[in-house]
């Protein structure tokens, strides 16, 4: 945890990691509260019907060590890999803390993947075990005769279609176990990440990740935990944003977690969500925010008691900046971090650290630099590749069976991120976009996120994704998909009215020579565009040109 100083040069100079010998998430999310205050609230789960519903830590460790005796009965040893695909809900944070006691792997799956998503992942992890609900229960039943591996199925919807039911098989276990002895390095999550080319891979975590993020949640919070703080986040807790980054630290802290299912964001509904169950502190990824720009917040405002509000997963933006700040009455901490080595970089207000349009600087306890192909460091304003120093407890422990993708990951003492930052004369990282994200154009290097800024500032725009368009003449050109708000109707006008804004306002080699209306953004189910769809649809439209 970082010491209590208010300067940030001070906390880089003074933190120091302190990782014991022997540690499980088990006993740092749940059980140091429930020995202590059983009856202190962990989350509060938020019903179909509106209500709530509050669930102790007393009951969390209950309940987890019932299902760790039943999955060890059920063949489930350390290391072995139990596969939850379920929504946010308290069997989900109740699953993730048996798994650990037995020093399983949870293998955490997003509700909204289909079929094929499921088989690649299950069969790949080799899941022992699923625990799902009834919707993941019709998916598993046309994929599990392919899942040799795969010899139980527990649903927390109750029995049926060869699947136990979650509570009765909680009723068969006893409400004490004594937790496996994990050290920090050993393994306790496998989150799976997408790349641009080949199949998702496997990325392995010890139960050191959840100390690793302790500093970034922090600074980003406002030095969490304060009394009276009350975390949600609408990301998927299938998503190390939503896992690592809020459920996880926030039970570590003592602090209750608002829970809700949601299968699509509503900003609406957030909003209300916020103001009707006083949270606190808010984890909203940066499209999930530029979204919420379409509600009136201004009837929500007496009723916010919004603290501290982190953003992360892409590019956050001035505009958006500027409007979560007067909107929410708080500057927005934007964090920076993937899968492999999360929360690494940071904004907090409270030290100083806060810049619209920037990242922020590295979080105490981590080293981050933007370094060239060769492995050293750019100077103020250079682009270069955004990269992580090893030795941070945050780290991955490699790819689950891919040593050649372990290798391609490192360049000497840096674990390379694969995305493009420049470092200003100040020191906040300004992230430019993926490698395979920056559009080369006419000679020009250009990043997206400036032009997606832009975008968004004009009265029309709701939503913006660009991507490059392959162009005989140019290599590429810039093309733009644009979400339209209420009010307003597609028109060859106002895509003239939208291209000369950017030109003007941005830079005549950066304006979107195309512009395309869509009705949605694809989008993950972490609230991250998903611009690899957007690339492969403008790349089959250049070649039915060429054609």
């Amino acid at each position: 945890m970082l010491p209590p100083l208010t300067s940030y040069e001070e906390l880089r100079a003074e933190f120091r990691w302190n990782i014991p010998r022997r540690y499980n998430i088990s006993h740092d999310a749940c059980d140091r509260w429930a020995d202590v205050e059983p009856k202190r609230t962990a989350l509060l789960h938020v019903l179909s019907s509106g209500g709530i519903e509050a669930w102790s830590y007393g009951q969390l460790k209950g309940n987890s060590c019932q299902l760790a005796n039943s999955l060890q009965s059920l063949g489930v040893a350390p290391r072995d890999r139990v596969a939850l695909l379920l929504p946010q809900a308290p069997e989900t944070a109740i699953s993730h803390l048996a798994i650990c006691r037995l020093g399983a792997v949870a293998v955490p799956l997003a509700a909204l993947f289909g079929p094929d998503a499921l088989r690649y992942r299950l069969e790949n992890a080799g899941a022992k075990v699923v625990i799902t609900n009834q919707a993941g229960l019709e998916k598993l039943s046309a994929i599990r005769e392919q899942l040799p591996l795969l010899e139980h199925v527990i649903c927390v919807d109750g029995a049926g279609d060869r699947a136990v039911g979650f509570w009765n098989l909680l009723e068969q276990g006893s409400d004490s176990f004594e937790s496996y002895a994990t050290s920090p390095d050993d393994p306790a999550l496998m989150i799976y990440t997408s790349g641009t080319t080949g199949q998702p891979k496997g990325a392995l975590l010890a139960h050191r990740v959840l100390l690793g993020h302790l500093p970034g949640i922090q600074m980003a919070h406002e030095m969490l935990p304060q009394a009276g703080d009350a975390f949600w986040t609408p990301a998927d807790w299938a998503w190390a944003g939503g896992l690592l980054n809020a459920l996880l630290p926030s039970l570590k802290f003592g602090v209750p977690v608002v829970t809700a299912r949601i299968d699509k964001f509503d900003p609406e509904g957030a909003f209300d969500l916020m103001a009707r169950h006083g949270v606190r502190n808010a984890f909203i990824p940066p499209t999930a925010l530029k979204m919420m720009r379409s509600v009136d917040h201004r009837k929500y405002s007496e009723k916010l008691q919004l603290r501290s509000v982190c953003s992360a997963g892409e590019a956050l933006g001035r505009e958006a900046f500027a409007w979560c700040h007067e909107a929410l009455g708080v500057a927005p901490n934007e964090m920076y971090g993937q899968t492999e080595c999360n929360l690494v970089l940071g904004s907090g207000a409270g030290i100083g650290v806060s810049r619209a349009g920037a990242i922020g600087k590295a979080v105490p306890g981590h080293d981050v630099a933007v370094i060239r192909p060769d492995g050293s460091v750019c100077e103020s304003e250079e682009q270069g590749e955004i990269a992580v120093r090893r030795g941070t407890p945050v780290m991955f422990l490699g790819y689950w069976r891919k040593p050649e993708a372990d290798q391609s990951k490192f360049l000497g003492g840096w674990m390379l991120t694969g995305d493009q930052g420049v470092v200003d004369m100040d020191g906040y990282v300004h992230f430019v976009g993926r490698n395979d994200d920056v559009i080369t154009s006419a000679g020009y290097r250009i990043g997206p996120t400036e032009i997606e800024d832009c975008l968004i500032k004009h009265e029309a725009v709701g939503l913006a994704a660009v991507v490059g368009k392959p162009d005989p003449i140019r290599t590429e050109i810039v093309k733009a998909y644009v979400v339209l708000k209420d009010g307003f109707e597609p028109s060859e006008g106002l895509v003239d009215d939208i291209r000369q804004y950017v030109r003007v306002g941005l830079s005549a080699h950066e304006y979107p020579r195309e512009i395309e209306f869509v009705s949605e953004m694809p989008l993950t189910t972490s609230g991250k565009v998903i611009r690899r769809i957007l690339r492969n649809r403008a790349q089959e439209e250049a070649e039915l040109v060429e054609g």
